[in-house]
């Protein structure tokens, strides 16, 4: 999607938008189509036959079983009653979402351990495919790694980055120097190969299709490891790329995804992290100085996030602070030596700064226009310090602007803390506990082309992953990927929120912190030379009991425990602290030989009347042997309070004068519709489109230029309607304007 044609911003009416009824229902769209059992070539061209609005594009058999077709939106629908046919789900976009950080996760430690071959941990023999916008396979850090690849956006042999002017890329570079860079810096396992998959293009976009067929060519090629760096902000566990990525695990393939970076609210984990068997990575921080700032005679003291190229936020004084607008040179007239309070949007960070320093400013915070905070990146080395606030923090700090308050910076070290824009669980429906873990996913050093770069974000943090998984395979090379995940997750460490805190210790208390929520960090940041030589394994290595609904109702979860040392082990669980309402029962202790493994049952019992928590986590502990193994779980007792409308997008389609948008439907609408407003006035202008009786997933059309309203900025309600409640998004789009 050429997203920097429409604008999509966060916006909450100050009145109840009203629109009229939707009209009764009457475009040509692409959609991934799954079959039931596999097809050649020749039965799906006559499965499709009858359907000549419907053309075929491509056959998956690996991936999944199915293909993708183009055709009109009404044929591609009647296609879905072949009984043949499992489902349809129109295709959406994907976008691309160091040594210190390799020291945090046991990197470093890895090297004094040796193979069964006494070769050290270094990666050698595993293959890792990245899956994302290509690698510059001439930098010198890379090229002794680079074992090939394919271009699945060009259709060609040649995975490299993008460099046309303007929409030019370095993601993939970066995650595979983050793997594998073996130069100057050095990756997580230095001498792993890696096989590059370009499934993004220009810009950093790309579609399902591509990353299919991408994934499908992984599995062709027997890559040991995928790691995928990209994502929407779609929660559901049943899009085709989830799929596909089980499907690659059951082929024995370790399939890494970053969970996305829509954090720090719940319910934010969007697809490829929504799958199932795939190890889903969120972004803790490494050890890093953090500033803050600290508002005189006030007890507020702000976060601030120092953007990727700002200079260093240790300023020794007071600053006056002053609003700058949204950063225009107009705005900056009196900024000499301030601090300049500007809010995010119209003009780039870059752009923003640079006015700012031209004008005297001493340092620049922008502040989010949506909902919680944000990390960003400028062009350019700056001279100044650039930072970024949440948009709650940025509305304190106009209030105080107006007190005529200064500030001062304070910076503190900080280690190990979930980043705030690392996405978090459950997932929708299936309700289960997502990302599975954390890894270092900010200010992390790694390759880009041309040299060497500073980023941040959960597609920095699963490459981590990805890397520890080479290392752990090199050393257990007959470990299934679901034992590779569990040797990571069993021997993770769950991570404490807040100030200096230490999960090291016995005990949690309010003074020393409390742990982070378990579909917040999983089971905690990956400690991987503890994962090499862990003892024991238990799988699955987190338990979603699901949803109780009867009135005294009791869950059950199989745990298969393994002794993969060379001594016999007594393994035994701790019972939970007492919850009112909850029960528990455990297996009575037991021991098992070398190689020996068992099945164990562990029970939840949940009475509703005395226990009214919707949610339920925590962690059970195993003790295996002189090892405390932490597992994970989850349950739902009522229906949560998810969003029923997510992952809406709007963006220019591929063909000139067209629109297309996206949305994701967790439980499908008896009327779905796009409302358009005028937003001076919110007055009702019309629909942008509307369906009745939509099934649960991902919704995809294009909107031909004849059904657009005029050129320019519109107020939207997107809303689904079942069983007599409304969900929807108000959110303001920009129609026929280009916007940086």
């Amino acid at each position: 999607m050429k997203l920097l044609l429409a604008l999509i911003l966060a916006f909450q009416a100050p009145r109840t938008l009203i629109y009229p009824p939707i009209p009764k229902p009457t475009q040509e769209t692409i959609a991934i189509v799954l079959l039931e059992k596999p097809h050649t070539e020749k039965e799906i061209n006559e499965l499709i036959r009858p359907f000549r609005d419907v053309k075929l594009r491509r056959v998956f058999r690996e991936a999944i079983t199915g293909f993708s077709v183009q055709g009109k939106s009404q044929a591609i629908a009647r296609l879905a009653g072949n009984k043949q046919i499992l489902n349809i789900s129109p295709v959406t976009q994907y976008r691309v979402q160091t040594e210190g950080s390799v020291k945090i996760i046991g990197g470093d430690a890895v090297r004094s351990i040796f193979d069964q071959k006494n070769q050290r941990l270094t990666g050698k023999g595993v293959t890792v495919g990245v899956i994302d916008t290509g690698v510059d396979y001439t930098h010198p850090d890379l090229k002794k790694n680079y074992a090939g690849g394919h271009d699945l956006v060009d259709n060609d042999r040649d995975p490299m980055e993008t460099k046309v002017l303007g929409q030019a890329t370095i993601h993939g570079t970066h995650v595979a120097g983050i793997i594998a860079a073996n130069g100057k810096i050095k990756g997580v396992a230095p001498e792993a190969q890696i096989v590059a998959y370009r499934a993004l293009g220009p810009g950093g976009g790309g579609t399902t299709e591509q990353v299919l067929a991408a994934i499908e060519q992984a599995i062709k090629d027997k890559v040991d490891i995928v790691n995928l760096s990209l994502g929407n902000d779609i929660n559901g566990p049943d899009l085709p790329i989830s799929l596909a990525l089980n499907r690659a695990v059951d082929k024995g393939i370790v399939a890494v995804a970053a969970s996305g970076n829509s954090g720090p609210n719940v319910w934010t984990v969007g697809s490829p992290g929504t799958a199932s068997k795939a190890i889903s990575v969120g972004a803790s921080t490494p050890t890093m100085e953090i500033p803050s700032l600290l508002i005189e005679g006030s007890r507020n003291r702000l976060r601030i996030q120092p953007m990727e190229g700002s200079a260093n936020w240790a300023l020794d004084r007071s600053l006056e602070i002053v609003e700058g607008g949204i950063g225009r040179k107009t705005e900056l007239n009196q900024v000499q030596g301030k601090l300049v309070l500007m809010k995010r949007g119209t003009l780039t960070f870059s752009e923003k700064a640079e006015n700012a320093r031209q004008a005297g400013a001493a340092a620049v915070l922008i502040y989010n226009n949506m909902s919680g905070g944000f990390m960003g990146n400028l062009d350019t080395q700056s001279s100044i310090p650039v930072g970024s606030l949440s948009k709650a923090d940025g509305v304190i700090l106009q209030k105080k602007i107006k007190q005529g308050l200064s500030a001062r910076v304070l910076v503190a070290e900080e280690r190990d803390q979930l980043a705030d824009f690392s996405s978090r669980g459950p997932v929708t429906g299936s309700w289960e506990i997502k990302p599975d873990i954390v890894a270092p996913g900010v200010a992390i050093n790694s390759t880009v082309p041309g040299g060497y770069l500073s980023l941040q974000g959960t597609s920095m943090a699963a490459p981590h992953v990805a890397g520890a998984c080479a290392l752990i395979k090199q050393a257990h090379p007959d470990w299934t990927p679901e034992q590779i995940k569990a040797a990571l997750m069993n021997t993770a460490k769950p991570l404490v929120k807040t100030g200096g805190a230490d999960s090291s210790k016995a005990t949690v208390t309010a003074k020393t912190g409390s742990y982070y929520r378990t579909f917040e960090q999983g089971a905690g940041r990956i400690q991987v030379d503890e994962a090499i030589k862990t003892a024991s394994l238990v799988t699955p290595s987190s338990i979603q009991f699901g949803k109780f609904s009867d009135e005294r109702d009791s869950h059950k979860a199989v745990l298969h425990v393994e002794n993969t040392s060379e001594r016999s082990a007594r393994y035994s669980f701790t019972i939970p602290n007492r919850v009112d309402g909850l029960s528990w029962r455990f297996p009575l202790s037991f021991t098992l030989e070398p190689h020996e493994a068992k099945d164990v049952m562990v029970e939840l019992r949940v009475d509703p009347q005395i226990f009214k928590g919707k949610i339920h986590d925590g962690y059970l502990r195993l003790q295996a042997g002189a090892r405390t193994i932490q597992i994970p779980y989850l349950y739902v007792l009522e229906e949560p309070g998810y969003p029923r409308v997510m992952g809406f997008d709007f963006a220019e389609a591929d063909k000139p004068g067209q629109y297309r948008y996206e949305v994701y439907l967790p439980g499908g609408a008896e009327e779905f519709g796009i409302a358009l407003f005028n937003p001076e006035d919110y007055r009702f202008i019309g629909f942008l489109d509307t369906a009745v009786n939509v099934k649960k997933g991902l919704i995809k059309q294009d909107i031909p230029s004849e059904q657009l309203p005029a050129e320019g900025t519109y107020l939207v309600k997107v809303f689904a309607k079942k069983a007599n409640k409304e969900d929807f998004i108000e959110t303001m789009i920009k129609i026929g304007e280009k916007v940086d």
